[in-house]
């Protein structure tokens, strides 16, 4: 499955006729971590360490927002999008928030925008429950750093977490050994799910497991893309 192909298939459709029309526009820009998340109470978030940035895309007015670890501005037209070679995690990132705003100004998706301040700690503490009305008590190959969400599983399932930040890997958080690229086949084969960011499909690693177990999404990267594929995502608190 060329996940990509099957978004630039999307974002061709939805923009029909207005593929060059300068109203049109798809620009982007890079948030603060303050604009993107608000203020958290924890300071261990990749976005605030600045492991991260969060690209804003706009379209029509409509936002669409992802992760990268490559950030940077972009404008012009859907077709400039479009035809982007996606070879790397910024234009991934500009490619992703572009087919997330577009897809919410057609009324398709919601969550488009990050969640702030108190939510995502709210949206950590009722995955538990999640995950336990879903797959009962699965174990969890978790892929990427969200620390409060690491931190609620891992109190209740067994978990190995997989990050490409080379501060976290090695590293004992929560309970939990980070692990890092080496690992990934053994802790993808280990888990009974894998709950991944959407980070994923920026930076190109989605394409390594999907399709073989359960796969959960979270965060405002996998909108668009879990909609088109028909990918299961968690969000509570959509914005």
């Amino acid at each position: 499955m060329d996940v990509y192909e099957m978004l630039r298939d999307e974002l061709r459709r939805l923009a029909g006729d207005s593929m060059d029309e300068r109203v049109s526009v798809v620009s982007a820009r890079v948030l603060s971590a303050k604009e993107a998340i608000g203020e958290t109470g924890r300071d261990d978030y990749p976005l605030l360490k600045g492991k991260e940035a969060m690209v804003e895309a706009v379209f029509r007015g409509v936002k669409g927002h992802a992760f990268t670890d490559m950030p940077g501005g972009f404008d012009g037209t859907i077709r400039d999008v479009i035809e982007l070679s996606l070879e790397n995690n910024f234009e991934r990132a500009v490619f992703i928030a572009t087919i997330n705003a577009v897809m919410r100004e057609a009324g398709l998706i919601t969550g488009t925008v990050h969640c702030r301040d108190d939510e995502p700690a709210r949206c950590a503490r009722e995955l538990v429950a999640y995950v336990r009305e879903k797959f009962g008590n699965p174990r969890i190959a978790f892929v990427g750093f969200q620390p409060a969400m690491i931190e609620r599983l891992s109190e209740v399932f067994q978990m190995r977490v997989l990050d490409l930040d080379e501060d976290n890997i090695g590293k004992r958080k929560f309970g939990v050994v980070i692990e890092g690229p080496d690992s990934t086949q053994d802790v993808l084969d280990w888990g009974d799910i894998i709950l991944a960011t959407g980070s994923t499909c920026v930076n190109g690693s989605i394409t390594r497991f999907v399709g073989k177990k359960p796969v959960v999404f979270f965060g405002v990267s996998a909108a668009g893309i879990t909609k088109v594929c028909g990918f299961d995502r968690y969000c509570r608190y959509p914005h």
